[in-house]
Order: C-alpha cells, then structure tokens, then sequence
C-alpha cells in the first residue's frame, strides 16, 4: 500500500465512528446496513456486469441519459448503479421501477456503494465481479480504484469535472490523488479546463479524452411533458416561475423576492423546489412565516388562486415542475454552493436565470452566455426586478427558451463518444 493511501485509510479508520454515524440515517429499507462494508449479494457466475457509481440525486440525473443508453447498447449485460446517499438511491430505484415490465428479469441494479474502508472495497469488487467500472464525476475513491485494480476490472471516469475549488482540495493530498489516479484506465472529461487539471493532478495525457458534458444530452420524457402540461392547465395562464434545487439561506432570498414581485404581479406563483427532502418541511414553515399561501405537492394539493406558493416537496418531478413555468431559477446559485444544472431547464424550453455563485457549472454557463441564453442576477433584489421585467416581455422570454434549447441540441455528442470509449474498455480492445 502507497504511504499516500495507507494515512488515507489510517486517517478513515480514526473517523469511523463519526462516519457511520452520519451513514446510519442515509438508508432504505430494501438495503441492508451492511452494505456499506461491501456486503452484498455476489454476481451470479457468468453474468455480465457493468458498474456505474454516483455519489447522488444530481449525478444519478445527470447520468441517466448514461444508464439507459448501457441498457439498450448492452442487452446481455447488468447495470448496477452505486450511490452514497438515500436520495440518490431513491432515484435509482425509480428507474428500476420504469424499466421492470413485469415480464423480463430486471437488468438495473441499486447497491450502496461501500465505505471507502480497504476490506470493504475488497469485498465489494470481489463480489459484484463487474467487467468495466465507471465512476461518475469527481467519484474517486482509492482504496476502491484499488480493489479495482487488484481484480483487474478496468475503470472509466465518465463526464470527469473538477471545479477549480476541488482542484485546490485535491493538491493538498497530491501523492495519494496520483496514486488513485494511476488506476483509472480512461478519463472522459469534460472540458479542456478540466483535463488540464486532471493532468496536473498526475493523470497521463493519453488516457484523458476531451469529450464534452453529458448533461447536454438530456431528453426531457414524455411523462415530465405531459405532467407539466397538466400543471399548465391548472394555473390557466397565471404567471409562473420555479426556483429548482434550493438550499438554506436561499429559499429565505427567493421567498423576498417573490413577495416583492406579487406586489406588481398579485397572480404570480412560485413554484419552490428545495434540493433535499429533509427541507421540505422547514421550507414550508419559511412559507407560512412569510405570510405566504402555499400547496404542497406531496399532498396532492393543486395550487389555487390565492396560493402564492406551490412547493416542490416530492422527488424526481423537478422537469415536470420546470416544464410548467414561464421562467426558471436554478438554485444553488445565491448561496455558495456552486450551482446545479442550468441545462434541465432549458432542455424544457424554459429562460434560464441564475445567481452569482456557478462554479460548477462555469462550462455549462459560459456556453449559454455565448448565446445570450441565459440570465444573471446578483442578489434578490436584482432576481425581483428581472422575474417582473420579464414577465412583462413576453418576445424575450420566447427568444431566451428558443436560445436555450438550441445551446442543448448544439452540444449534444458527448453521450456518443463516452459509450464508444467505454465499449473499447468493455469489449477489451
């Protein structure tokens, strides 16, 4: 073991307590805890698996035009998807629910993926046997690249990113990233900017690949279209706007804003969609402190016409949600957390707004700046201002929804050349 990951794993084993106790509430019922130590059911002899590993609801999302083009491409094959959250376990097995017909066996597969302790790694990879691994994003764990390595599983980092802020992170623990990434046989990044840093970190130049964002490849299903025209026609033109994937300390900025805005528009509705299902009711009581009237989409409730807000509080409908509306504020952006996806709206045909705080997605933003596709506000205020500017520009708002879903037809590709670049890892070429 390279001194680098033996202080790693000295280091988690000293944090274990606090680790699993952090790991104790992120569960679901049909998973065993023990799971997390790589405890799971053994690959049937002579099954083929591929194994794709997510960290959560946002990765899972981003890869699922990933995951259903493995199961169409692949039809002999497994796909076990590994997450590290409930949440993104939840998505998971939502499209283990879409794909099972009742009539072929399921071929998706959801698994905890284990802790990343270096017997628990061992015995995972052992047991799910897979014929390729694929780690999603900035997923690199290295007793887990490790154990990869050790059973000769090859490993691909799909729609590889690393944001400058996790770059610095990473160069702090240089020796054991460089290790980590001496296992990984091809990385598919992003962008040029982050194959740079991939490169810098220690991984060859000849085995990155420029290949572009899967996110550009999202297809919006025709179950989101049809449940957002339904919304539609229940809100019978009122003007409507969705806040997605909030977090605290900006639902409380989005909820000023909208206050602000009904005073010109009585009629306007918030759509808020908070990021995390522990928020749902916090948020909710942030709504009814505010003094605003608010339906709950997890109770079935429909919002009528003095409902001011109509929140959010279920999972995997954000799309549906977006499709509904007039505007779209992606959260995460006036906080710093560095915001989410700015695609998924505009996938829907729907003006893209953001806050300030994009590090994650600077690519993504720069791209739909090019084209005039999207719309930036500094803080709450200027967010109130440019929803009522808006709302009175019905010729804009057209030319920022067609402008948007051009960015994303214009881009797509790089779904394509993940799959063929993993197809020569799969098929040993």
């Amino acid at each position: 073991m390279g001194w680098g990951r033996y202080l790693y794993s000295a280091a988690l084993y000293g944090a274990s307590p606090l680790i699993w106790r952090r790991i104790w509430s992120e569960q679901v019922l049909t998973h065993p805890r023990r799971q997390r130590l790589g405890l799971i059911p053994p690959t049937p002899p002579g099954a083929r698996m591929i194994w794709l590993h997510c960290a959560s609801v946002g990765e899972v999302q981003a890869a699922r035009p990933l995951i259903q083009a493995l199961l169409a491409r692949y039809p002999a094959h497994r796909l076990t998807v590994t997450t590290m959250t409930a949440t993104g376990a939840e998505r998971v097995l939502a499209l283990v629910d879409a794909q099972d017909d009742g009539n072929a066996p399921v071929r998706l597969i959801h698994r905890f993926v284990p802790l990343d302790f270096p017997g628990a790694a061992r015995r995972f990879v052992e047991r799910l046997d897979p014929v390729v691994a694929v780690f999603f994003e900035t997923e690199l764990w290295p007793n887990l690249l490790h154990a990869c390595q050790r059973q000769g599983v090859p490993v691909m980092v799909a729609n590889g990113r690393l944001s400058p802020r996790a770059y610095r992170g990473y160069r702090r623990v240089a020796a054991l990233m460089r290790e980590a990434l001496g296992h990984v046989d091809w990385l598919a990044a992003k962008s040029a900017a982050d194959a740079e840093r991939f490169q810098a970190l220690g991984m060859p130049a000849s085995k990155i690949a420029v290949v572009g964002s899967l996110k550009f490849d999202i297809t919006p299903d025709a179950w989101s279209i049809k449940v957002g025209e339904s919304l539609l026609t229940c809100l019978r033109g009122r003007p409507v706007w969705v806040a997605g994937s909030t977090h605290a300390g900006e639902d409380e900025q989005l909820l000023a804003a909208h206050a602000r805005l009904r005073k010109h528009l009585p009629d306007a509705l918030l759509i808020l969609v908070p990021r995390h299902p522990h928020r749902f009711e916090p948020v909710a009581a942030l709504c009814e402190n505010a003094s605003l009237a608010v339906a709950r989409r997890s109770r079935a409730e429909w919002p009528g016409a003095d409902t001011a807000v109509y929140l959010g509080d279920t999972m995997g409908e954000l799309l549906s949600l977006y499709a509904a509306a007039d505007l779209a504020f992606v959260g995460g952006s006036l906080v710093p957390i560095g915001g989410h996806n700015l695609l998924e709206p505009a996938a829907m045909g729907v003006p893209v707004l953001s806050g300030p705080e994009i590090a994650n997605f600077v690519d993504v933003a720069e791209v739909l700046r090019n084209a005039n596709a999207l719309v930036e506000v500094s803080d709450a205020e200027d967010l109130a201002e440019t929803l009522e500017r808006l709302f009175n520009d019905a010729q804009e708002r057209a030319r920022l929804a067609k402008a948007g879903r051009q960015v994303v037809e214009a881009n797509r590709g790089a779904l394509a050349r993940t799959t063929d670049g993993l197809a020569r890892l799969i098929d040993g070429e």
